[in-house]
């Protein structure tokens, strides 16, 4: 085929056209500098056309190309009229692609459906890493299952991966920001480059990653029918990822723009740090679903070695161009477009390795109680059956104690205040063997983790862990405090705080009663109850 590469000599265009030229299509690399674009058709046997994408695209039609690709970007910067190329496109009868990962861009290319399949060609958005790549392996782990509860996924490129002003620019663009995630069947708003958390690609590759907004987030719902879907995204050097999360906490406070001399500030900083972490690199996407023998994680991770992740983005684009002819046309982004299959089949003469893993999944709470977990009440199961994100809602009351000891722990805690109603919500997370919880009252958070290890349960509220001896007595979950530490300095009995804590059903419905006795003192620290449904009811 005769493919056009706009953006070629960028830093994942130069990658695209490399692959294509090993499949023997006739390439042309095009960009603003005829220089650049001559100097890679040069190495690689392709041709060379100076090219604008916002001006005249009479050269471009000159050159009579079966398909177009947009390798260029930033696209969130293509300004009043972001589709005009593809426009074009469909009015010449040229198949179009692009590797946009902004969610805006690939969902609103839809507008263009009619008129593509009118004139007999494909256009796709979003044929990257995400979401073409990203939904190929969701589709393959999703076989054979009954329900999707929770996609997750993650991008952990290494240090050495080269960088461009386009990519550096799109990840400023966006920290900080706000956006919205699909949680437990609500969309909920996020703030880009938080929330993090740790991904294993394998072979002692263990890398964290940070909520950021892609394509999968607004289509990934309707597609495979996932109650919740998340992505993040990390950098191998610690000091580059927390300085991102320093830098998106403050915007989210302080909101400003990033001008043009900050993005190629930070473009300059990165290019110092290069020689520094590796060139290896991965992606992984997992899903939480039940399968006919019960709920399971399925995992697909994939490790580029050797320099070459950067050629992962380009990767579906090759594929599709193998076999244009399966493409159904229209206008979409690139969700399930082509199949895991075909993309190893993508990945074959890279420095790339891929597998898939499964586990049964049991939560923390049924894990530890055992058959008495059955003899709790429907509601009270339901609250800690928690195979993937769930969200509930309720009302409470609180009652703070009064002593200057007590006030100060439920400080440090982040208890609520005293109120004789008020609206509360808990969310809870899990993860490996742990769950975190997220309880607000009215506007305060206060949050703990759940973890499940070696048979014993226990909370952890900051530096200080407790143990739980929780235990089934009359249909109610009881959750008395057996031991605790603050870190890793054990307490004695006489410091503990006393939990009479409960949960139990009552007019259909899941209610706790929580009381925490001050340790020490044994005065009244907090004491709140109240019912609780799912969000979603």
């Amino acid at each position: 085929m005769k493919v056009v590469v706009i953006g070629g000599y960028g830093v994942f265009g130069a990658k695209l056209v490399r692959l294509l030229c090993r499949d023997e299509h006739d390439v042309t690399v095009a960009g603003r500098s005829l220089e650049k674009a001559q100097a890679l058709a040069d190495e690689v046997g392709a041709a060379a056309l100076a090219l604008d994408r916002t001006g005249s695209l009479s050269a471009l039609w000159a050159s009579s190309p079966d398909v177009v690709v947009d390798a260029a970007g930033p696209f969130h910067a293509y300004g009043d009229d972001p589709y005009g190329l593809v426009r074009e496109c469909v009015k010449q009868g040229v198949h179009y692609l692009d590797l946009a990962d902004d969610p805006a861009f690939c969902a609103g290319i839809t507008t263009l459906d009619e008129a593509a399949k009118a004139a007999g060609v494909f256009a796709l958005s979003g044929v990257s890493s995400v979401p073409a790549i990203s939904s190929a392996a969701v589709t393959a782990l999703a076989d054979g299952a009954l329900e999707v509860n929770t996609i997750s996924s993650a991008i952990l490129p290494g240090n050495r991966a080269p960088r461009g002003k386009a990519v550096v620019e799109s990840i400023l663009h966006q920290c900080g920001l706000p956006f919205d995630v699909v949680m437990d069947g609500e969309r909920v708003p996020v703030r880009s480059w938080s929330r993090p958390e740790r991904f294993d690609l394998g072979g002692g590759m263990i890398r964290p990653g940070w909520m950021i907004e892609v394509p999968d987030h607004r289509l990934f719902q309707q597609a495979f029918g996932a109650r919740t879907v998340l992505f993040r995204a990390g950098l191998e050097l610690g000091v580059m990822n927390w300085g991102l999360a320093a830098f998106s906490w403050l915007r989210g406070r302080i909101r400003f723009g990033i001008g043009d001399w900050f993005v190629r500030l930070l473009l300059w900083a990165a290019k110092l740090l290069w020689p520094f972490g590796t060139d290896e690199g991965g992606m992984c996407v997992a899903i939480v679903a039940r399968y006919p023998g019960g709920w399971k994680r399925r995992t697909w991770r994939m490790v580029a070695r050797a320099g070459e992740g950067p050629f992962i983005p380009a990767v579906a684009a090759r594929v599709v161009l193998r076999d244009p002819g399966a493409i159904a046309r229209g206008a979409r982004p690139a969700v399930a477009v082509v199949s895991l299959d075909a993309v190893a089949k993508g990945l074959a003469d890279l420095a790339v390795e891929t597998e898939v893993l499964e586990e049964a999944l049991e939560p923390i709470f049924p894990a530890y109680l055992g058959d008495d977990f059955a003899t709790l009440p429907e509601t009270v199961q339901q609250a800690h059956l928690v195979h993937g994100p769930r969200r509930w809602a309720g009302r409470a009351s609180v009652t703070r104690g009064r002593s200057l000891w007590s006030r100060l722990l439920a400080w440090a805690v982040g208890f609520p205040q005293t109120t004789d109603d008020i609206a509360v919500t808990v969310a809870m997370t899990p993860g490996d063997s742990d769950e975190m919880w997220e309880r607000k009252f009215g506007g305060q958070v206060f949050r703990s983790h759940l973890r499940l290890k070696d048979g014993c349960l226990t909370e952890r509220f900051g530096p200080a862990t407790f143990t739980l001896g929780l235990y089934v007595e009359d249909g109610q979950l009881h959750f008395p405090v057996t031991g605790g530490r603050i870190g890793p300095i054990p307490l004695p009995r006489f410091v503990l705080p006393r939990s009479v804590s409960r949960e139990y059903e009552a007019d259909g419905r899941f209610h706790f009663d929580v009381a925490l006795m001050a340790p020490l003192t044994g005065g009244l620290m907090v004491h709140y109850r109240g019912w609780l449904v799912r969000a979603m009811d």
